[in-house]
């Protein structure tokens, strides 16, 4: 958790004082009859989704790096050689729009991280590579984030990460739309 989170004046600590249980049952005492089954799992995975968010903003700031660039060298990064990818490619990868992953090429492209050429699959497509520049910025950024994270969640033994980890992965199958 942020060295923060329980510190005055940080906007989560009040909310972290009301225990989940808590709060379902003030509204099962004021709305008789409603369903609360999903405050106690969706509440405490709102607040860490905030409370991780919130740290992964004030950590990549101080590796000088945003999110939206990491995770363009990342994607392309983690693609293996020639750590090179088609936009196309990027776009389905990153589900992020078409016209967000050209403005995050352009950013990257001046700042030296990635270039653009044509790609060797299709004369209509863009193949955007790792400059020498990129790779330095996303492997120190991510050994260093990684090493962060991983200290986060240093308090779960190993068996609690599995079951955690199973348990998430099934709570997201099951709030994927279902396939056409």
């Amino acid at each position: 958790m942020p060295e923060d989170a329980g510190a005055e004046g940080y906007p989560m600590a009040d909310i972290l004082r009301w225990p989940a249980g808590d709060i379902a049952a003030a509204w099962r005492r004021e709305l008789p009859g409603v369903r609360t089954e999903s405050i106690e799992v969706i509440t405490p995975v709102w607040r860490i989704a905030k409370l991780l968010a919130d740290d992964r903003r004030r950590t990549l700031a101080e590796l000088g790096i945003d999110a939206s660039t990491l995770d363009l060298l990342s994607v392309i990064r983690r693609a293996g050689p020639p750590y090179e990818l088609t936009t196309r490619e990027i776009t389905r990868r990153t589900l992020v729009t078409p016209g967000a992953v050209s403005q995050r090429v352009a950013r990257a492209e001046e700042a030296g991280l990635v270039a653009r050429a044509p790609s060797a699959a299709s004369r209509r497509a863009v193949a955007v590579r790792l400059t020498d520049a990129g790779h330095r910025l996303v492997e120190t950024t991510v050994r260093r984030l990684l090493a962060h994270e991983a200290d986060l969640i240093g308090g779960l033994e190993p068996g609690e990460r599995a079951a955690l980890t199973a348990l998430l992965a099934r709570l997201e199958e099951t709030l994927q739309p279902p396939a056409r």
